[in-house]
């Protein structure tokens, strides 16, 4: 039950929260804190970590360990809350913008050392928060307070980037999909390794007076009738795939995790300078 739910994971002095009315970001947040409850995690041993936009506000909402960082560099900071305790369940909640812009490089290389944590992108293709301007997922042709006439810019897969720079795990998700993110987001915090959830979520306010999409439960229904699984969208054609949703594991492989293998070249030093002391050098 989602007042279940608030009351074991939630600030309730926090709430109502400030997000517009018809806005995804709440129901993605509740995915986190029910993939969370799903597995059972011990409370004190959970650290959200976010970064600044619309998105990042789910760090106050939420009663575990929680840090608000500054712009573009939540997972900077998660890497070294991960590097000093990696018993730590860290996972990071970002937005778009905030996670492709100016976090972009702190992505790419937490994606390549495949450090073991978490994040779950509250993906809405705008900047929401400071007033509507077009992000790197803004779709091509789209419009936004900084691209009036459209967006030329060719958007990112941010799943795909994240894959192409060494996560071990990759998935997409929506707002609408409800148990089918949520179940991604479980796996992603269980994968020993670097994951990243991308979640479609809803922009009424911004990006969909914009561009004309309608009603928030407008905006819903698209996710709804324009997603397609990971396993069908193989074997469908880039014209039969424009303007589709693919949701699903998008990549999973295994390879080895960051903090384990620093920790390794820890204990190996040590054992070195033991010997070193034993042969009296």
């Amino acid at each position: 039950m989602a007042s279940e739910l608030i009351n074991k994971y939630m600030r309730p002095e926090h709430l109502p929260h400030i997000w517009c009315p018809g806005c995804g970001n709440g129901i993605l947040m509740r995915n986190v804190a029910q993939a969370i409850d799903n597995l059972g995690l011990d409370h004190d041993k959970v650290v959200i970590v976010s970064g600044i936009g619309c998105s990042s506000r789910a760090a106050g909402y939420m009663d575990f360990n929680t840090i608000h960082t500054t712009h573009g560099r939540a997972i900077a900071f998660a890497t070294g809350i991960k590097l000093a305790n990696p018993e730590l369940e860290v996972i990071v909640i970002a937005g778009d913008g905030d996670i492709s812009a100016i976090g972009g490089n702190h992505l790419i290389h937490a994606a390549r050392r495949n450090i073991g944590i978490t994040v779950v992108v509250f993906n809405n293709n705008i900047y929401g928060m400071t007033g509507g301007q077009y992000s790197p997922t803004t779709p091509r042709g789209e419009k936004g307070t900084t691209a009036p006439y459209g967006n030329i810019d060719r958007s990112f897969d941010i799943a795909g980037l994240a894959y192409g720079a060494g996560a071990s795990f990759a998935a997409r998700g929506s707002s609408y999909h409800v148990q089918q993110t949520t179940a991604y987001i479980q796996q992603g915090i269980l994968h020993k390794g670097f994951s990243i959830i991308d979640c479609a979520s809803v922009c009424p306010t911004y990006y969909g007076r914009k561009n004309k999409k309608g009603s928030a439960v407008d905006m819903m229904k698209y996710q709804r009738d324009n997603a397609v699984m990971q396993e069908k969208a193989v074997n469908m054609t880039a014209e039969e795939l424009k303007g589709k949703l693919v949701i699903g594991v998008l990549a999973h492989t295994n390879y080895p995790e960051f903090t384990a293998e620093y920790q390794k070249l820890i204990d190996r030093l040590g054992r070195e300078a033991e010997e070193r002391e034993r042969e009296g050098k």
